[in-house]
């Protein structure tokens, strides 16, 4: 992964030479104090986005799998349920749920919803709709004759499921997870429009400050790129080391 990294860091210098701008890249250097506040006040926002995005994959791969559950079920009504729910939330835009969780929940339950759980709570719903997705087609995935052998053995559904379906379909589903959570790493940005101070955020208050928006963007894409590569990575070194030999 060390390549790709360096690989990115490189981009932005050769970014530079491409243009006639006259790039302001004092307001990150990291030599100067004024560059060290900055570049310190953007990283911090690495906390909240991960916490955010961390706490949501959570959630919603707990709630996606009760989801999936109705839509492995011989009855048409659990399987209309899991439809309508899943149909429903995949047709709702993000940003569109964030507001309506941030700004609609609190006066229709009369609560009091704070930055973080709104975000949190709004790509838990949007991500859940996927996740189900994931957990349903990993589970019809696994051959019949495990069932059998499963309730051969005296097993009911809840044990065979635990015991011997589900950790052979975490096995198989283990790169779309990863896909969901890099996904959820992308759309955590949006929390910064309700006032969380992630990446996104915090670039947007020091573009206001320092006026220099193409650097300090330039930056966080730069940011948002390192994040992903290095999940992306924990992930396929997941995948090695659950994997089952070949011979």
């Amino acid at each position: 992964m060390s390549y790709r990294i360096l690989t990115i860091m490189l981009c932005l210098p050769i970014l530079s030479g491409c243009s006639d701008y006259e790039w302001g890249w004092y307001v990150l250097n990291p030599a100067t104090e004024q560059g060290q506040i900055n570049l310190k006040f953007l990283l911090a926002g690495f906390k909240d986005t991960i916490y955010v995005s961390l706490l949501s994959m959570l959630l919603a791969m707990s709630i996606g799998l009760l989801v999936a559950f109705p839509a492995l079920s011989n009855n048409n009504w659990l399987k209309a349920i899991n439809r309508i729910y899943v149909e429903v939330i995949r047709s709702i835009p993000v940003l569109v749920l964030l507001l309506w969780v941030y700004y609609g929940m609190p006066t229709l339950l009369d609560i009091s919803l704070n930055h973080f759980w709104a975000g949190v709570i709004a790509l838990t719903i949007a991500e859940s709709a996927f996740m189900a997705e994931v957990f349903r087609g990993g589970i019809q995935a696994i051959s019949r004759g495990q069932h059998e052998a499963s309730e051969s053995l005296g097993l009911n559904y809840w044990q065979k499921m635990r015991l011997v379906i589900l950790p052979q379909a975490f096995r198989q589903i283990l790169p779309p997870l990863g896909n969901q959570f890099v996904y959820i790493l992308k759309m955590s940005s949006l929390v910064s429009v309700i006032g969380l101070s992630d990446l996104t955020r915090r670039a947007n208050e020091l573009v206001v400050n320092e006026y220099l928006p193409l650097e300090i963007y330039s930056f966080l894409v730069l940011e948002y790129l390192v994040l992903i590569l290095v999940v992306s990575q924990g992930v396929r070194w997941v995948e090695k080391r659950i994997a089952i030999p070949s011979h």
